[in-house]
């Protein structure tokens, strides 16, 4: 990541967090590294001291370098699980205890529509997205009686702005994807969120265990 990159980060979150105080809420900015084992458990530490426990944790942490099968080593495959899989597993071990305390929390997971398709060079990335699948069920069984639910998004191709800082030859034509979708568009970030929400939210109180597909109709099923 450039520095013109984090600038764009640091950019968004303050509109976040702009929002977020309009509402009449409290908010907060915490950078952390999700690969580094203890990282999860002090993040959720400093969150319950500046803002009290966490109740909806979204799980959206992702890294998809296109690596051809042939270049795949070990390095570049712990990397691709730890960042898309297990930080995951790090941050439901941090946060899930206060939920189970309280009797009540959600839990949303963001995997990827490659977990079930695949891709070229995205082997070990559409691997850990499908560990996520695994996770999703298991963990809803666990924390179930206790109140919280457990779900996942898969999204499609959406539209977002790193798209344009991927070499030239790795960028798939809008036009070829849409023509892959029932619904004629690229997905936005807003269709994603607006499933998390749902799932986020009181009348989703009965879901557990399911995995979501947000993608316009690019794998039916």
């Amino acid at each position: 990541m450039d520095h013109l990159d984090q600038i764009d980060q640091i950019d968004q979150v303050g509109e976040i967090l702009d929002a977020v105080r309009r509402s009449g809420s409290n908010g907060t900015e915490i950078s952390a590294d999700l690969t580094a084992p203890d990282a999860a458990a002090m993040m959720a530490s400093q969150i319950r001291n500046e803002l009290g426990p966490v109740d909806i944790l979204v799980n959206n942490a992702g890294a998809y370098p296109r690596t051809p099968w042939a270049d795949t080593d070990e390095q570049a495959w712990a990397k691709a699980l730890d960042i898309n899989l297990t930080a995951h597993y790090r941050t439901c071990r941090a946060f899930t205890p206060a939920m189970t305390e309280r009797g009540w929390g959600r839990i949303i997971d963001v995997s990827s529509v490659n977990a079930r398709l695949g891709r070229p060079g995205l082997t070990a990335y559409s691997t850990a997205k499908a560990g996520v699948l695994g996770l999703t069920p298991s963990l809803a069984r666990e924390l179930g009686p206790h109140g919280i639910t457990v779900n996942t998004v898969l999204s499609g191709a959406i539209q977002v702005d790193s798209e344009n800082d991927l070499p030239a030859h790795h960028r798939a034509r809008p036009e070829d994807q849409i023509a892959r979708q029932c619904v004629p568009r690229r997905g936005q970030p807003e269709d994603i969120a607006a499933a998390i929400a749902f799932l986020a939210g009181p009348s989703a109180s009965f879901i557990t265990a399911q995995s979501l597909t947000i993608d316009g109709g690019w794998m039916p099923h």
